[in-house]
């Protein structure tokens, strides 16, 4: 997979703290975790380096502009945000002391004091509030600018080079004014688009954008080889919350998962977070107890654009009703995951709070071949679909996708009487920059990892009008409404209810075909302890202790 936090494959994204409702109903975050800081110190104490898989990122490590894994991976261990997340996804305090509203619209943020750059700079109001602003900022063109969209000042169209919302109370406390009251959004603040950045980086944003300056228990070494990877050092100036166990976090590219398997197995490579298929049967008999395959809030689908000859409209409607109807979902899982996914129900995770099963329209997702053929024939009634037309729907081959969409795509084809096939693209990089370009031409792969746990991080920032992750450019009205007004709820149970209400649109139009839910299947070597794989999929690196 290779989407983040944001595409899972980023996005997204570990902890323990205080997460607690006021008797006004806001969210309130204070206290301290109990893992206890520890700098990056004296890296030869600390046993070896840990070798981990992973791939280039697609653009420059700045937290605002990426958004998918590869990027990801290193951008959270480089920097830390205000929170941060513990491997069950519950939120807890890094760089704030405490994150507080009395009506989840108006919020003040105090940071700890003595927290540093790796270049010795001070962690301040400052850092924050300039790196918000210039990650807000449409001349910057950052595809993480929609996480900044409901404070005050943001603009889709126009370029604001501080946001009016962001105001300085002292060096250390600052205070943010949302459009409209967002009852989660203390717990976002864990996502990497929320970090800060030195003043060092404004001086050359392209150069830090390759060697970035930042906050977290890690600094890279050197700039990322493309050829072979990056390799990340203990950050001796940081005295956060996020105790680093190791002496640093060696992270390899791989052209492909089998290659990374191979070395896993021959004691090449010390962490492997996601097994190739063709090795599904044999992993755990490989790996014994050192074998991962645990549930996490990943997300997997594929987008048909609706700028595609015959999907959009009524059409478009029917078609796609037509296809995801024509699609197996348990034989896939069964055969070529053999038990390490689970048939999508929704848009969203089973292991996020709020979710449900039960939503009006996603019956959408069980197999029927009779009625997708119905749905199909509608469609043709309006605009016959024509025989040498082929769906394609492409998929970087360097992601070990290629099994899965195969048979999505025969299954299409068996059951609609179509031609449907796969498309594969060499790489990953090469494959988000047509996407990102609207230049791929063809149905394509697509997923999300979650940023942070909630259900709104599966929703608007994916399918929200103008959202940075928002591939297929979507727009429903009446969507954004429960969106908002979910943002807008006095708590975090009631905004659930809105972000399920506005599945039942999405079910409607199926902007994306949901497939599946992912469990992290990896694992690890005999040199490498206490490796634990997080909420999110991904492992926590700086516990992972290895001997020297």
């Amino acid at each position: 997979m290779n989407v983040r936090r944001r595409y899972y494959v980023k996005k997204s994204r570990i902890y323990t703290g205080l997460v607690a409702l006021s008797a006004a109903g806001a969210l309130v975050l204070s206290g301290c975790s109990a893992n206890g800081g520890d700098s990056g110190g004296d890296a030869s104490a600390k046993g070896g380096v840990v070798s981990v898989n992973s791939g280039e990122p697609q653009r420059p490590l700045i937290p605002s502009d990426t958004a998918e894994v590869n990027g990801g991976k290193i951008i959270d261990l480089v920097f830390s945000g205000l929170a941060s997340y513990d491997a069950e996804g519950k939120t807890q305090l890094e760089m704030a002391e405490s994150i507080e509203s009395d009506d989840n619209k108006l919020w003040t943020i105090k940071i700890k004091k003595d927290m540093k750059f790796s270049d010795g700079t001070p962690v301040n109001a400052d850092s924050f509030i300039n790196a918000w602003s210039f990650g807000a900022n449409k001349a910057n063109n950052h595809l993480g600018s929609y996480f900044f969209s409901e404070i005050v000042g943001f603009s889709f169209t126009e370029s604001v080079e501080k946001l009016e919302g962001l105001k300085k109370v002292d060096d250390l406390t600052f205070t943010v004014e949302l459009v409209e009251p967002a009852a989660d959004f203390g717990t976002r603040l864990g996502y990497s688009a929320y970090v800060p950045l030195p003043e060092v980086a404004y001086e050359d944003i392209e150069a830090f954008g390759k060697l970035p300056v930042g906050n977290g228990p890690y600094k890279l070494e050197s700039a990322i080889n493309p050829q072979s990877g990056v390799k990340l050092v203990p950050n001796e100036e940081y005295t956060g919350e996020k105790k680093v166990a190791n002496a640093g976090i060696d992270f390899k590219f791989y052209a492909d998962t089998k290659a990374a398997y191979a070395d896993l197995l021959s004691g090449n490579l010390d962490i492997l977070d996601a097994i190739p298929s063709s090795a599904f049967e044999n992993y755990e008999s490989d790996l014994g107890d050192r074998a991962v395959n645990q549930p996490v809030a990943v997300f997997q689908s594929f987008l048909i654009p609706s700028s595609l000859e015959g999907f959009s409209g009524e059409e478009g409607a029917l078609r796609r009703a037509a296809i995801s109807r024509a699609i197996d979902r348990d034989q896939i899982t069964d055969k070529i995951f053999k038990g390490t996914r689970s048939p999508a129900k929704d848009f969203t995770s089973p292991v996020i709070e709020g979710f449900t099963a039960d939503i009006p329209g996603n019956e959408v997702l069980t197999f029927d071949k009779d009625e997708a053929k119905k749905l199909w024939e509608q469609a043709n009634a309006m605009n016959p679909w024509p025989a040498d037309r082929e769906l394609k729907i492409s998929y970087n081959a360097d992601g070990d996708h290629q099994a899965w969409v195969d048979a999505v795509a025969n299954s299409i084809k068996n059951n609609l009487d179509i031609k449907a096939l796969g498309n594969p693209v060499p790489t990953f990089e090469s494959f988000r920059e047509q996407i990102t370009n609207r230049t791929i031409g063809t149905a394509f792969r697509t997923g999300w990892q979650a940023d942070y746990p909630g259900l709104f991080n599966f929703l608007g920032p994916i399918y929200g009008t103008g959202a940075g992750s928002n591939d297929g450019d979507y727009s429903n009205p009446e969507f954004d409404k429960l969106i908002q007004q979910g943002n807008a709820a006095p708590s975090a149970e009631e905004a659930n209810e809105y972000y399920v209400k506005a599945q039942e649109i999405l079910f409607k139009d199926l902007p994306a075909i949901p497939l599946w839910n992912s469990n992290v299947t990896g694992g690890y070597g005999d040199k490498v302890d206490n490796v634990v794989f997080g909420w999110n999929s991904v492992p926590l690196l700086n516990e992972v202790t290895k001997k020297g």
